[in-house]
């Protein structure tokens, strides 16, 4: 079965990190093209980081320095290390994976930046 499926989110204080984890099964985990996205209450979804084939990564300007994106291709896991958070970091945070012209997304872990 063909998923994506999240886990590291939690509640942290601002100033402190998370490791959020994506695990690929079915055969999904893309080589090209995987990254992270958030969603904050009554926001549009963004694009926190990605990273394509080669390596290639990209961030938005509002995290670049502070996360991390990084993968396991032997693990088919994809990694968003993030530190110095901030209470606007505050979302569901979900991976997505573009695979034969098809995307794939995973269920979403919540992460909560308290002040």
């Amino acid at each position: 079965q063909a998923q994506l499926v999240e886990s590291g989110g939690g509640l942290v204080q601002a100033g402190g990190s998370l490791r959020l984890s994506c695990v690929a099964s079915g055969g999904i985990f893309s080589i090209s093209a995987m990254g992270w996205y958030r969603q904050a209450p009554g926001k549009a979804r963004e694009l926190v980081a990605g990273i394509q084939g080669g390596g290639i990564t990209k961030y938005a300007d509002s995290v670049q320095g502070r996360f991390t994106i990084s993968r396991d291709i032997a693990k088919n896991t994809l990694y968003l290390q993030m530190n110095s958070l901030k209470p606007e970091d505050t979302a569901v945070y979900s991976c997505s994976s573009y695979y034969r012209g098809t995307y794939y997304w995973g269920q979403g872990t919540q992460v909560t930046v308290s002040s």
